[in-house]
C-alpha cells in the first residue's frame, strides 16, 4: 500500500515501500511508502531536513538503496540502476551547466552521452529548442543566458532522451513571477506530451496549481499525500488568522467552539481551520478573545491555501524552514 492508501498497479510509475536511510546513525528516512502514477505530475513537499532530498537522491540512483523497495519505470533501483537512469531525465535545483558551450553544444554533448544516433539527436535537438523557445539562442554560449532560459534550457536538456519520468528540483527558484508563469506552461506542456513529472518546490502556488497529487514529507515520514483540493478541503471551509497578545491563552478561551477543528502557531500567528462559514463562526471567536481580555492585533478571514495545509500538518510554514 502507499502512502495515501493506493495499491501498487501497472499504473504506478514509481513505488517506494518501506524506504530507510540513515547517514552516520542519523535515520533521515524512516519507512516511508509512495506511489506516482504514470502520466501525472506529483509534487513532494518538505522543509530542510525533513528527508526529501535523500528520497531524490534514491529514486534518481546518486545514492544507494540501503532499507526497502523502490522501482522506477518498472526497474529496481539496486538491481538496475542503469535501466532507471535510461528511464528518466534530472533537472537539478542548480545551475549545472557548462558556461562555455553554447546552447547547441550543451544538448549536443547531452545527446553524445546518451548514445543517442547522428540524425535523430539532431531532429530532437531542433524539436526540443523549439519547444522551450531557444531556437533562436542556440549559438548563445550558456554564461550569457538569463536565469529563466538556463532553466529552458536545463529542461529541454532533461528531455532529449525522453525520459518517461523528468524530476525537477525547484525548476522556478530565484525566477521572477512572470517567467515563472511562463515555466509553469512548459512543465504542463511536458506532461501532456506524456511525461510523468516528478516536482520538488517550496512554493505553495506552485504545488497547488501544477500538482495532481501532493506528499508532505517531515522527519522522514510523509504525514500526509492527496490532491491539492483534497488536502485544502480536509482543512474546512475557511481558516481565521489572528494575531494576539496572548496566543496561548487564545487557545484555551476558543475552547467549546464546535466549528474549529483546529489551532496552529506559525509566524503568522494562529491559524484557526473552520469546518463551516468563517464569517458566521468569526465574531464569536472575536467575542470570546476580546472577553478573556486579550488584545487583537489582526484579523484574516480566507479560503485554505496549500500554504495553509503545510502549516497545519507540520506545524510551521515551508518558507520559514529555510527551504
Amino acid at each position: 500500500m502507499g502512502a495515501g492508501g493506493e495499491r501498487l498497479s501497472g499504473d504506478d510509475i514509481i513505488e517506494v515501500q518501506d524506504l530507510e536511510h540513515a547517514f552516520n546513525g542519523f535515520q533521515a528516512v524512516r519507512g516511508i511508502s509512495f506511489t506516482v502514477r504514470r502520466g501525472e505530475i506529483f509534487s513532494f513537499l518538505g522543509p530542510n531536513g525533513a528527508g526529501k532530498s535523500t528520497t531524490i537522491n534514491i529514486l534518481t540512483t546518486l545514492l544507494p538503496l540501503q532499507q526497502g523497495t523502490v522501482r522506477v519505470a518498472g526497474h529496481d533501483v539496486a538491481r538496475e540502476p542503469g535501466r532507471v537512469r535510461e528511464a528518466i531525465g534530472i533537472v537539478f535545483q542548480d545551475d549545472v551547466l557548462d558556461r562555455d558551450l553554447t546552447v547547441w553544444e550543451t544538448m549536443e554533448f547531452h545527446g553524445r552521452l546518451y548514445s543517442i544516433p547522428r540524425d535523430e539527436r539532431k531532429a530532437r535537438i531542433d524539436e526540443m529548442l523549439a519547444v522551450v523557445e531557444l531556437d533562436a539562442k542556440r549559438n548563445e554560449r550558456t554564461k550569457n543566458l538569463s536565469g529563466g532560459m538556463k532553466r529552458r534550457l536545463q529542461i529541454a536538456r532533461g528531455l532529449l532522451t525522453q525520459p518517461e519520468v523528468l524530476f525537477l528540483d525547484e525548476p522556478t527558484q530565484g525566477l521572477d513571477t512572470q517567467t515563472r508563469m511562463r515555466m509553469w506552461d512548459y512543465i504542463r506542456g511536458v506532461n501532456a506530451a506524456g511525461t510523468t513529472v516528478f516536482l520538488t518546490t517550496h512554493y505553495m502556488e506552485e504545488a497547488d496549481m501544477l500538482s495532481d497529487r501532493i506528499s508532505i514529507i517531515d522527519h522522514g515520514r510523509i504525514i500526509v499525500s492527496g490532491t491539492p483540493e483534497e488536502l485544502k478541503n480536509r482543512l474546512g471551509e475557511d481558516v481565521v488568522y489572528l494575531e494576539t497578545g496572548d496566543d496561548a491563552k487564545v487557545r484555551d478561551a476558543l475552547q467549546g467552539i464546535d466549528e474549529i477543528r483546529s489551532i496552529t502557531e506559525s509566524l503568522r500567528g494562529l491559524s484557526i481551520t473552520i469546518s463551516a462559514d468563517g464569517s458566521h463562526c468569526l465574531p464569536r471567536i472575536v467575542e470570546r478573545v476580546h472577553d478573556a481580555g486579550i488584545a487583537i492585533t489582526s484579523v484574516n478571514l480566507k479560503k485554505p491555501t496549500m500554504d495553509d495545509v503545510f502549516v497545519h500538518y507540520t506545524g510551521r510554514e515551508l518558507r520559514d524552514t529555510g527551504a
